[in-house]
C-alpha cells in the first residue's frame, strides 16, 4: 500500500492520468476544458501539459491583485505566453477570457480574515470566488470540465482547491478536472519555462496581505 492510500489522501495527479488514458481510448475531438488561471508563469506547464489532450480556454480571474497596475502587467504576461504557445502551432489553439478585474469583491470577502495567516480562511474564500467564476463559465461555454492552476504552487493547498472544485462541480453541473500540477517536476518545469519565455515572476499571490508577508520573509533573510 502507498503512503497516500494509507494515510486516506487521495492522489489527484494520478486520477488526472486515469481520466486522461480514458478520453484517449474514446478518441473523438478534444473535450474543451476552461482553465482558471492565476498568473503565466503558473500557466506555462499546465498549459504545455493540458493543451495535448484538451482544447483550452483560459480565464484570467483574479480580483485578489490589489494594484491595478500590477493586475495589468500580470494579465498581458498571460497573453503574451498564450501567443508564444499558439504560434508554435504544434497543439490545438488556446483561447483566453479575461474576466472583470473586481479587487472590491475580494477586500469584501477577506473582512474580519485581515489578520489570517497566508493558506489559511482567507485564501480558502479567495479560492471559492475565483473557481465559482471558473465554473460559471464553464457552464456558459458548455464546457466539458474546468480546472485551474492554483494546483501547481508548492503554496497552495491542492486537496482544499479540488475539494472546492467537486463541490462547484456539483452546482453547476460541469465535470471538475481533478490536478495536483505540482507533481512530477511541475513546478520545477514552470519555473525553466518562465525562464525560456522571460516570464515576469512575482514573489507574492497578489493580495496586499501576501504582499505584506512576503515583505516580512524578505526582512528576515540574512543577506
Amino acid at each position: 500500500m502507498c503512503y497516500d492510500e494509507f494515510m486516506n489522501v487521495r492522489n489527484y495527479q494520478k486520477e488526472l492520468d486515469k481520466l486522461i488514458e480514458k478520453l484517449k481510448r474514446d478518441g473523438g475531438e478534444p473535450r474543451h476544458l476552461v482553465l482558471h488561471s492565476c498568473c503565466a508563469p503558473c500557466s506555462s506547464y499546465c498549459l504545455e501539459y493540458l493543451s495535448q489532450y484538451f482544447r483550452i480556454t483560459v480565464f484570467y480571474y483574479n480580483p485578489n491583485i490589489t494594484l491595478e497596475p500590477e493586475y495589468r502587467h500580470r494579465v498581458e504576461e498571460q497573453k503574451r505566453l498564450i501567443a508564444a504557445y499558439n504560434a508554435k502551432g504544434d497543439k490545438y489553439l488556446i483561447d483566453i477570457v479575461e474576466g472583470d478585474y473586481e479587487p472590491g469583491l475580494f477586500l469584501e470577502l477577506s473582512k474580519g480574515l485581515e489578520d489570517c495567516p497566508e493558506g489559511g480562511e482567507r485564501c480558502f474564500k479567495c479560492f471559492r470566488m475565483r473557481l465559482e467564476k471558473t465554473a460559471e463559465l464553464a457552464k456558459e461555454l458548455k464546457a466539458d470540465y474546468f480546472a485551474t492552476t492554483l494546483t501547481i504552487s508548492p503554496l497552495k493547498n491542492a486537496q482544499k482547491l479540488n475539494e472546492i472544485g467537486e463541490e462547484l462541480s456539483k452546482s453547476y453541473g460541469v465535470p471538475w478536472l481533478p490536478s495536483d500540477f505540482k507533481k512530477r517536476n511541475g513546478y520545477k518545469r514552470s519555473v525553466e519555462l518562465s525562464a525560456e519565455y522571460d516570464l515576469y515572476r512575482q514573489d507574492y499571490c497578489g493580495c496586499g496581505f501576501s504582499k505584506a508577508e512576503s515583505l516580512k520573509r524578505a526582512q528576515k533573510t540574512p543577506d
